[in-house]
Formats: C-alpha cells, sequence, structure tokens
C-alpha cells in the first residue's frame, strides 16, 4: 500500500502536467515538471525534456487549440495512470500534412512514474490510429 500524501501529490503532478504543460501552453511547465532525462514508449517524443519540447511544439503548430481532458487519475505510489481525451483542430501543419480544418477527438492513457513531483518516465497507449483516420490521413475501416 503506497503512502497516500505521495500519492494524492503524485495526482496533483498528474493533473498539472496535463493543464499547464498541454491546456495552457507553458513551456516553462515542461522544465518544471519533466525530468531532464525522462523516457518514453514513444519512439518520435525521444528521450528527455529537450526532445519532449520538440515534439510538443510540433502538436501545438498542428492545433492550436489543441486541449487535453482529463477524465480520470488513479495513482499508486509513483506510478500514475491518468485516462485522458485529446481533442483538437488540425490547423497547422502537422507530421508532414498541411492543414485540413478536421477536428480530432481520440481516447488515450498515459502511465507516468512521477517522482518529487517530475515526471521521470512515461508509457502512452492511445487511439493513433482514430487521429490519423479522423484526420484523413489514412482510409476509415471499410467495416
Amino acid at each position: 500500500m503506497g503512502n497516500n500524501a505521495q500519492e494524492e501529490a503524485n495526482k496533483a503532478a498528474a493533473a498539472t502536467f496535463f493543464e499547464e504543460i498541454w491546456n495552457q501552453k507553458s513551456e516553462a511547465a515542461i522544465d518544471r515538471l519533466v525530468a531532464e532525462d525522462a523516457a518514453g514508449n514513444d519512439p518520435k517524443f525521444g528521450v528527455g525534456r529537450e526532445s519532449f519540447k520538440v515534439q510538443w511544439r510540433k502538436w501545438h503548430v498542428g492545433f492550436s487549440d489543441l486541449h487535453f481532458h482529463v477524465e480520470e487519475i488513479i495513482a499508486e505510489g509513483e506510478r500514475v495512470v491518468t485516462r485522458w481525451r485529446l481533442t483538437g483542430t488540425h490547423d497547422g501543419e502537422f507530421l508532414g500534412h498541411a492543414p485540413t480544418g478536421r477536428k480530432v477527438d481520440v481516447d488515450g492513457v498515459s502511465i507516468d512514474t512521477i517522482r518529487d513531483g517530475i515526471v521521470v518516465s512515461g508509457f502512452d497507449a492511445w487511439d493513433a490510429l482514430g487521429f490519423r483516420q479522423q484526420l484523413g490521413f489514412i482510409p476509415e475501416d471499410p467495416q
């Protein structure tokens, strides 16, 4: 059984991560909340805070109204699971594609290790296929 105060602090840190970094577009929050050598499972994001910033900027160029709706946060010790919904309008260049004006709405889950209020590693699972289909980058499933 984890320390309840630590778990509540880690849940608050996860909520702050999504709100300040993604929704408020605060690059300063990345410096505060992401470890310098943070690692994740998405090779496009690379390893470390600076690689994260490069990808973060690309998302905000592609989707000026990008928003993460946090649906649920569960913590056990240093592990925090955040279930979220990503929405936005493709109004800028993204992944080599000119703006389509299409809206996206996909679900995902992030499993982060948070130590002393800082994300040291993360694992994201999300509907990347549905995301690309909603943008028209790949055809919808005919079924």
